[in-house]
């Protein structure tokens, strides 16, 4: 049952483009483009008639913090939902009720009958759609193109939403200020119908049924355990989380910078927009030949520098043309960040819980815009705007400076199944919900290497609780000091084979290290242990 270590990719031909190859990704890609340049429209008609509905500023950052709340509570249900549903169908569902929203949003604006709080509940709405979209579309990407053009396909979606980011915002600037709310909605309502009519296109094989097939409990729980249990993952999570509730300062008040800084319209904040953008598309292809001089680190430390002097000088009130240069900076700056953080994210995790891990990454990363923009939000209608601008990024500097620190992973670990675990031999079969399960594991260890053993094991329980247990522990027999056994806890028999399925090449390897010390005749015992209830009552 042993695999060796995934083989290395060979380039694939045709450079970056080289998924557009493929006509189900590439068509999928142009109509996910059109979909993101109707949603950027969207979002920038409701910030800015929140601007013309209610004066406050605390009301004004609450749209940004509605369209992203979601993705902060729905985040990791998404991620589960994109492992076991179909997820074209899925998908289709999502787009039907985002058309909806935006449809409300349309009738709405024409009757004039628009409040503040209607438009904060539809933002909510449309982000819950996000929410429950963006796991599955990061999902799907490796069903469309072969393995050696699966980086190429992520660097062209990161780059559709860049070019729609570029396009949308100021597209619906220009028509809000000439035709109004009412048609930019609309605009964005017929984007829908090329997505679905993609969807509807696609014809997706048909999945095998797994006996082990995961269901929503369950996988939600392996999803929880796993993120419990990844340290290299929390500082990802954490730095990120830092970082963007600084950094969200900008895009809270960005309205507010258009009109009362700046003394724009609509027009000139769809603009500020598309330069942010257009700065994004700048800043990606840039990022090679940075990354060939800093690592991820130095990379969010010249983010956070960046976006913080894009700040300062935004608070100054500039000229139009120097704004604009200044968000092109600030694009840059920001794909930086996300390029750097995703891709380090992705680098740590295994393909098996890949969905539900960057379901936890979104909530978190989500969760910090949305609490970002309602602090800086109300420090704005407390202290004003520049003052605002100015407290975030000086934050966002020192937060950067102070976790420089905590080093970000390298991610260079070989991730792929090592299926090196023996089926287990059991006299009967055994029903996949049954359980608990304890596992031990019986190693007979010379005391002059007891402490090693006891060091490596130890570095061992993270792998164990990753991939399923919910406990674990080592002991040793009082009349056999030389017998140590590790056991750990699983909670059913389906969850322990899908163990078989998980531990990645690079846990295999601190496994043998492990299995080393032992100095039996006969290779380490393991035995399986099952939780038996009481018989029922005969009486």
């Amino acid at each position: 049952m042993t695999q060796s270590a995934a083989p290395t990719l060979s380039p694939a031909p045709g450079g970056t483009f080289a998924p557009l190859a493929r006509p189900t990704f590439a068509v999928l890609w142009v109509a996910t483009i059109l979909g993101n340049i109707g949603s950027f429209m969207r979002d920038v008609a409701s910030a800015w008639l929140a601007t013309d509905l209610s004066s406050s500023p605390a009301a004004v950052a609450t749209i940004q913090a509605a369209s992203t709340l979601p993705v902060f509570l729905l985040a990791i249900p998404a991620g589960v939902l994109s492992d076991i549903l179909d997820r074209r169908r899925f998908l289709i569902v999502i787009q039907v009720g985002l058309a909806l929203v935006s449809g409300t949003l349309m009738l709405l604006a024409w009757r004039h009958a628009l409040t503040i709080e209607i438009l904060i509940a539809l933002a909510f709405a449309g982000g819950i759609g996000a929410a429950m979209m963006g796991p599955t579309w990061q999902s799907i990407v490796p069903e469309l193109v072969p393995q050696n053009t699966l980086r190429q396909a992520v660097a062209l979606n990161s780059l559709g939403v860049n070019i729609a980011r570029a396009i949308g915002p100021a597209t619906g600037g220009l028509l809000l200020a000439a035709f109004g709310a009412a048609t930019t909605y609309g605009v964005d309502l017929f984007s829908y119908v090329f997505v679905i009519a993609a969807l509807t296109w696609w014809r997706r094989p048909e999945r095998p049924i797994d006996p082990l097939r995961e269901h929503f409990f369950s996988a939600f729980r392996a999803g929880m355990r796993f993120t419990r249990a990844h340290r290299k993952l929390h500082v990802v999570l954490a730095r990120t989380a830092v970082h963007f509730a600084f950094g969200s300062g900008v895009w809270a008040l960005l309205p507010l910078v258009a009109r009362q800084l700046l003394h724009g319209g609509a027009g000139l904040y769809g603009v500020l927009l598309g330069g942010v953008g257009a700065g994004a598309i700048l800043g990606a292809l840039v990022m090679p030949a940075l990354q060939k001089r800093l690592d991820a680190d130095g990379l969010v430390l010249l983010s956070a520098i960046a976006t913080a002097l894009v700040m300062a000088a935004l608070s100054l009130a500039p000229p139009v043309w120097l704004a604009l240069l200044l968000l092109l900076v600030l694009g840059a700056a920001w794909i930086m960040a996300l390029t750097t953080f995703g891709g380090v994210a992705q680098a740590i995790l295994p393909n098996w819980v890949r969905g539900r891990a960057l379901a936890v990454y979104q909530m978190v990363f989500n969760g910090a815009l949305a609490g970002g923009s309602l602090l800086w939000g109300f420090v704005a209608q407390g202290l004003g705007t520049p003052p605002a601008l100015l407290i975030a990024g000086a934050g966002l500097v020192v937060a950067a400076l102070a976790l420089h620190r905590l080093r970000l992973p390298r991610g260079e670990e070989d991730l792929g199944p090592a299926r090196h675990w023996p089926e287990p031999e059991m006299a009967d079969e055994i029903a996949h919900d049954r359980g608990p399960v304890m596992i031990l594991i019986e190693y007979r260890i010379s005391q002059a290497n007891r402490d090693a053993f006891l060091h490596a094991v130890h570095k061992l329980s993270e792998e164990r609780l990753r991939d399923g247990a919910f406990s674990w522990g080592v002991m040793e027999d009082p009349g056999d000091p030389e017998l140590l056994t590790e056991w750990f806890l699983v909670e059913s028999w389906a969850e322990h084979l899908r163990q078989h399925r998980r531990v990645p090449n690079a846990d295999a390897d601190l496994q043998r290290e492990v299995t080393a010390f032992h100095t039996g005749a006969e290779p380490a015992r393991v035995r399986h242990l099952l939780g038996v209830g009481l018989p029922p009552d005969k009486h």
